[in-house]
This record gives C-alpha cells, sequence and structure tokens, in this order.
C-alpha cells in the first residue's frame, strides 16, 4: 500500500496501474473520514476530462462571450489546443496588457505543495507580465480584514491559537457561537494526517468542561460534547452577544484591570451597551425578542461565563452574513471582557470547528513550496466581487478605506478551482462570465466552472503524479506518490503551462530548465540542506518520496494565543494600530462606513427571520458546508453520492415545519425566492431549529436551459445573494437567506451534471 494526502486526511492505496483497487485510512489517523471513499470512485467517472476542448463558437468565430454554458465542445489535439491558448494570450497581453487577465484562480485544487495550482498559474501569469489577482476568501473575508484592526492577522490568530489539548485540560466553559462542526473540522488546506475533533472535546467533557453550543443546528457540535444547545434566530448572534456583554459591564463582572491594560475604547463601547447615545439599554430583555431566546438564560449564560475559565470560539460561519464583522469583533469584545485572554484554556478562538488546523500547535519549519515569482500589477479585487468586476469595469467601490476601481476584464484563466460553488447568485455569475473575451480551465472534471469556459484542458488528479505535502499546523510532511497513469489524456498543471510558455517566449524563465521531476527533487534538496545545517535529521529526497511521511518538530504544544502579550504588552504587542485589543477602532471609525461603524453593534440584517421579507419567505436558509465533500469537490464520487436524496442534495427542516408544508421524509421539494430556485430531497430532522431550512453547498451546479436562476440538482447559490458584508470587508454574505419550500409535482428534470457536455464535430 502506497501513502497518500487529500485535504480531508491521509489514506493508503493499492493500483493496477490504471485505477486504485483499494483505498483506506491511513493507519496514523485516529478519526478517519469517510470522504476517502470519493477518490477511486471518482477518477474515471464520465464526468472526467479526457482531452483538450474548445466551445464550438470561439473555436469558429474568434473570442466572444455569446454561447457560452449553453454551446457543445469541440474535441481538439493538445498542439492545436496549446497553438490556440497561445495566440489568445500573446493578443489580450499585446492589445490590453496585464491588467486585463484575471488569474486569482480561487479554489483548494488539489493537495500536494509543488503541483498547487494556483501556484503554478500565478507563475507562469507573473513571466507573461502579472495578471489581476485576489485578496482574502470566500470562507473568511470579514475575518481576514475586521480582524487586523481589533486582535491581530488572522493567519496569527487561527496559527497560534491555544492548542486543543490545552482546552481539554484547562477549559471549564466553551462557549461556541456557531458551533464546534466535526464534518468542517475534517479538512485542512494542503491536507489533514491525523483527525482529532471528537478525541480533544471528549476528554475535555471527561475532565468536567461545558459546552455551549449556539447555533441553529444541534449536530454542529459533536455528541462527545453533550453542550448544551442554544439555538438563537439565525442572524441574531451580535445582539445575543451584546446582552452577554451588558450583564458583564451591568453587574461588575467584566474584568477592569485586564481592559485597562490590554485594551482601548471599552467606555466608548460601554456607552453603547448602557444605551447613553440611542437610550436603548441592550440587556437581555431587548435581546430575547431579537433572538427568541429567553432573558434569564442570557443572563444567567453570562454569569457562568465570567465564573468558570471559559473559551469564547466562533465559528468563520458568523462572518460569512451580512454585518458579519459584528459577531465576530464581539467574540474578542467577550473573551476581553472576561480577561482570560492569553491564559491556558480561557480567552478567544476563531475557527475550531470550521478546519483541522485551528488548535493544532505550530510547527518549527514550513514545508517546501514552488516559487511564484514577483506580480508587477498592483490591481486586485476582494475575492467575492468577481461578478461584479465583470459586470462593471471601470465602476468604483469601496474596500478596506481605499476607493477602488474594477478593471476591465478580456481573459480569465481559472486552474484547481469552481466559482460556481464558492460564489452567490449563480445565474448573475453566468451572466457576468459571458462578459470576457476568453475564458480558460484547467480541471480534472466537467465542473460548472469548465462548461462555462471556451478552452479547456485536462489536468491529472494529484493520485496520477508524483508530488509531497502538508496541511497548514500539521506536523507530518507526506510523500505523495504517482499511484496511476493518467486518465485519458490529461497532464499536470505545470507540463501545460511549460508547453505554453515555450510558445510564448518564456519557457526558461518558468522551468528554470527543469521537468516536473527535477524541480520536486531541487525544492526538496534546497528544504533538506537548509535544515540539515540547522541540525536536523532528515531523509535524502529518494529515501523521503520511497518511505513514510516525516514528523516535524512542534516547539509549543501547549501553544496559548497571546500569552506573550499578557505578559509583556509593551515588548509584544499585537498586530492592532495601537497595539492592544481594538474594543473601538478609532481607523474603522474614520472610514466612515455605517455598515460597520467604529464599534460592534447591533445591524439588522435584510434577510432574517426578523425581516418584512420574512412574510414572503419565511423559512431561513442556512447554506454551510457539506458533510459529505470538501466544497463541490468529487460530488461524483460514491460517498457523496450516497448522501442524495431523490438524487439531489438533501435539504434539512424540522418536522413542524414540513408538517405545515405537507411534506414527508424523502419527498422532493423546490426551494425559492425572488433569486432563483432549485430542487432537493428532503430530510425531516429535529436537529434543526425552527424556522430553518439547512441545505448545505456543494452540489455541481445544474441550470435548466432555459432558465439559469433554476438549479435542477440543489445548489443553494443560485438562492444566494452577491451581497457583501460590508464595505470594509467586501467579503461574502452567502450563509444567510430567506426562501419558501413547497413540494415538486411532475416528473423529475433530468440532471446533466454527471455526464459529459455535448460535443460535437
Amino acid at each position: 500500500m502506497t501513502t497518500h494526502l487529500t485535504h480531508w486526511g491521509a489514506f493508503e492505496a493499492a493500483s493496477d496501474g490504471e485505477r486504485l483497487t483499494s483505498v483506506r485510512p491511513w493507519h496514523g489517523d485516529p478519526e478517519p473520514m469517510p470522504l476517502i471513499g470519493n477518490i477511486a470512485s471518482a477518477q474515471h467517472h464520465p464526468t472526467r476530462i479526457d482531452q483538450p476542448y474548445v466551445r464550438k463558437s470561439w473555436l469558429e468565430r474568434g473570442p466572444g462571450g455569446a454561447g457560452r454554458g449553453d454551446e457543445p465542445f469541440v474535441a481538439v489535439s493538445w498542439e492545436r489546443a496549446l497553438d490556440l491558448l497561445a495566440g489568445e494570450l500573446g493578443r489580450v497581453y499585446g492589445e490590453f496588457g496585464a491588467d486585463a487577465v484575471y488569474g486569482g484562480s480561487y479554489g483548494w485544487a488539489s493537495a500536494g505543495r509543488f503541483h498547487h495550482a494556483q501556484s503554478q498559474l500565478h507563475r507562469f501569469l507573473n513571466c507573461l507580465g502579472g495578471y489581476v489577482r485576489h485578496v482574502n476568501s470566500y470562507s473568511l473575508g470579514a475575518s481576514t480584514v475586521l480582524l487586523p484592526y481589533v486582535i491581530g492577522d488572522v493567519g496569527w490568530v487561527m496559527s497560534r491559537a491555544t492548542s486543543k489539548s490545552s482546552v481539554a485540560r484547562h477549559s471549564e466553559l466553551v462557549v461556541a457561537f456557531g458551533g464546534l462542526s466535526p464534518k468542517n473540522a475534517a479538512v485542512t488546506p494542503g491536507g489533514v494526517s491525523r483527525h482529532n475533533t471528537r478525541g480533544w472535546i471528549g476528554a475535555a467533557r471527561a475532565r468536567g468542561c461545558k459546552f455551549v453550543s449556539i447555533s441553529p443546528l444541534r449536530d454542529d457540535t459533536p455528541a462527545e460534547a453533550e453542550a448544551e444547545w442554544l439555538a438563537p434566530r439565525p442572524g441574531s448572534d451580535a445582539a445575543l452577544m451584546l446582552a452577554l456583554a451588558q450583564v458583564l459591564d451591568a453587574e461588575a463582572l467584566a474584568d477592569k484591570a485586564f481592559l485597562e491594560k490590554y485594551t482601548v475604547g471599552y467606555d466608548r463601547f460601554a456607552g453603547y451597551l448602557r444605551g447613553t447615545a440611542d437610550g436603548v439599554v441592550k440587556d437581555p430583555e431587548w435581546a430575547a425578542p431579537i433572538t427568541g431566546l429567553p432573558a434569564a438564560r442570557i443572563r444567567a449564560l453570562a454569569r457562568e461565563m465570567a465564573a468558570a475559565r471559559t473559551l469564547v470560539t466562533t465559528s468563520w460561519s458568523l462572518q460569512r452574513a451580512q454585518y458579519g464583522e459584528q459577531s465576530l469583533w464581539l467574540g474578542v469584545v467577550l473573551a476581553a471582557m472576561l480577561g482570560q485572554i492569553g491564559l491556558p484554556g480561557g480567552g478567544y478562538g476563531h475557527g475550531y470547528g470550521s478546519t483541522q488546523f485551528v488548535g493544532e500547535p505550530a510547527r518549527g519549519m514550513s514545508v517546501p513550496r514552488f516559487p511564484q515569482g514577483v506580480n508587477p500589477v498592483q490591481t486586485y479585487i476582494p475575492v467575492a466581487r468577481i461578478a461584479d468586476m465583470l459586470l462593471g469595469p471601470g465602476q468604483e467601490y469601496e474596500y478596506n478605506g481605499q476607493h477602488l476601481t474594477y478593471p476591465d476584464i478580456r481573459l480569465v484563466y481559472w486552474c484547481g478551482g469552481n466559482p460556481f460553488h464558492h460564489h452567490q447568485d449563480l445565474a448573475r455569475l453566468r451572466t457576468a462570465f459571458t462578459r470576457p473575451d476568453t475564458v480558460v480551465v484547467h480541471d480534472a472534471f466537467w465542473t460548472a466552472t469548465a462548461r462555462h469556459a471556451d478552452i479547456v484542458l485536462p489536468s491529472t488528479m494529484s493520485i496520477e503524479r508524483d508530488d509531497f505535502g502538508a496541511g497548514e499546523n500539521d506536523r507530518n510532511f507526506f510523500p505523495m506518490r504517482t499511484l496511476t497513469e493518467p486518465h485519458g489524456q490529461a497532464r499536470d498543471d505545470y507540463s501545460i503551462l511549460s508547453a505554453l510558455s515555450e510558445r510564448l517566449g518564456t519557457g526558461k524563465e518558468f522551468t528554470e530548465g527543469r521537468s516536473a521531476g527535477e524541480w520536486l527533487r531541487h525544492l526538496y534538496g534546497e528544504w533538506h540542506d537548509r535544515l540539515t545545517e540547522a541540525g536536523n535529521q532528515l531523509p535524502d529526497f529518494d529515501t523521503f518520496l520511497a518511505g513514510d511521511p516525516i514528523e516535524l518538530p512542534v516547539p509549543d504544544p501547549d501553544q496559548i494565543l497571546g500569552a506573550d502579550f499578557r505578559a509583556d504588552p509593551d515588548r509584544n504587542p499585537l498586530g492592532t494600530p495601537t497595539g492592544k485589543i481594538e474594543i473601538y477602532s478609532e481607523t474603522i471609525a474614520g472610514y466612515g462606513y455605517d455598515d460597520c461603524p467604529g464599534h460592534p453593534v447591533w445591524l439588522e440584517p435584510q434577510e432574517w427571520l426578523g425581516s418584512p421579507l420574512a412574510a414572503r419567505f419565511p423559512l431561513q436558509l442556512v447554506a454551510n458546508q457539506p458533510k459529505s465533500k470538501l466544497h463541490s469537490q468529487l460530488d461524483i464520487g460514491a460517498h457523496s453520492q450516497s448522501t442524495k436524496v431523490a438524487g439531489r442534495e438533501p435539504v434539512r427542516l424540522h418536522p413542524d415545519d414540513a408538517a405545515t408544508r405537507g411534506l414527508a421524509d424523502g419527498d422532493l421539494v423546490r426551494i425559492f425566492n425572488d433569486r432563483g430556485s432549485c430542487l432537493a430531497g428532503l430530510v425531516v430532522s429535529d436537529a434543526v431549529r425552527p424556522g430553518v431550512a439547512q441545505l448545505a453547498t456543494g452540489a455541481w451546479y445544474d441550470p435548466d436551459p432555459s432558465d439559469p436562476t433554476f438549479c435542477r440538482h440543489g445548489n443553494p447559490n443560485v438562492l444566494t445573494a452577491d451581497r457583501p458584508a460590508s464595505r470594509l470587508s467586501q467579503g461574502s454574505s452567502g450563509q444567510l437567506s430567506l426562501v419558501q419550500i413547497e413540494q415538486f409535482t411532475g416528473p423529475a428534470p433530468d440532471l446533466s451534471v454527471n455526464r459529459p457536455p455535448a460535443t460535437t464535430e
């Protein structure tokens, strides 16, 4: 058996050279994930791209977006595809410049540090003169912008998060806003060697730690926590947190000494809690009708938090909503008021249960990576504003205190990602994708993005090439040997881009005269030599590639977020403008944003159960991450397919809401609002709060040919709003929308996503 790595876990496999004959979790993983079952079944699925394709009218008439997403493709040879693409890149760079090329290429692609699709593409485009890039992510758009003003860089907050072992040994109370989802904690960018979510939570609970899970979904926290489940109205977390803060303030439970020494701006925030300016005291009685939680329970929880060693955690999901910055900011404020930041088992955490690596102690060394070079183009967009950019070239917008202008993009180049999974309001994105002259996609599968491209080049899966990899904060560095031959005519991205570079005159700069195998040996060799000179013992490259993963050292297994800052805030300031925790931010206040003022506040979302729109659409859609796959990766795999209901993505609904609509478990239902509609298979469950419909993202977008607002497969992003969290972050707000559900009558429409698109001669 040969060991390999994915973003959702390591596995061991046997192969006959063409396909995997046996796949099992890596023997070192204590909590392996069933997602491993998607790999072998997906490799030779009919939706694998077997050779290069070009959209028919683009091939016949040249660049232009008319018919994109609707027309058949024409199979072409590699030579012709590369010649066509090289000619188009030369035209666009020559006539319009690098500012006309969007090469953001957002997406997780495959594990593996050399064959990292974005790195490969970015290096290639940098050799041509650069590209318009993206910043931030769909997962953490608000966090990445806000936290540096409040407590520090988001990477520091997560990579230096208090270790799970410390929480298990020291925490007395964990208050988890957004829960501690085991399905989300199954993945880490770059890979996971040892899953441990149930283990550390179970150990904490066995020692007596109490968990409070605040989420519309009971199973957002694993059963091992034996958690108290509080289910406020989705989108009302900020009101709940303000009421908790008000109790701490009014009952003198806030740690004044900590606030004076380590924070700035508390007095201004306290004035808001007390209703000094608006006459509204933000107490539990005020929050109760907003949240739907009893005022007595809110008050009691605040007192419990003050009496215990308490860890306040916020999930990524909270900030993926309109005004998502507010609950995120308030999580930090509550932890500061308790005065336990920097103490074992106390303080603040962001992302426990959102990804595996948060709470894993940082390793003492990085791993080799393929260098991307320097991008001379200064133009960029926040990643979730791609549709705005394509639809509105030349339009101005605000972002993080700046006034920026959208560029005029003529060519979009995407490797290893699927914006038709990540983005909101997919019918609008589909229209946006018709605007560029040319869309190029490298992918292993006929995803929705590949189906909306002009030139489609088949790339290998990670099991079809040599590589090495390690996840963020993961202490195991894995060799990733080739397990099978490539499917059809698939090539790795490096080979594709090397051939293009030769045609465009940048071959020497891109390849530096090395093949993919020679790059792997070179990168590992540089890393090996640097670390052995520092006293580490490491195997040579051939021994490493043929052997087991290397376990890398972890300098501080019991790391605690902010411990150095607490010990000496002058010598170890935070990365904020003042070096302290900013409960009130003069900088943010100076921007003048009414959707993100200088301290956290309650701002009523446009789409929540308390809004007028709920009269027409009375269910709160929670579009969270799926359990059966990572994002939309390998949705056609056996494990993902096993979770479908009536061939569609499952939607969960409380028994009372199902009964009101005359619906039963297993029914095919239509979910709709003013933006679009989709089909889904109904699962009736009391693990969902009444008034909530939970439909995970990840189903491959399958638009009806006559109505792209209707997805036949169950992608919730036909329903979600392409609306930023705020002008500060311009982050994604796709977590929450208002919808209605009804039984679907008539014959179920055919699905097209499980087969290749139409082709022609």
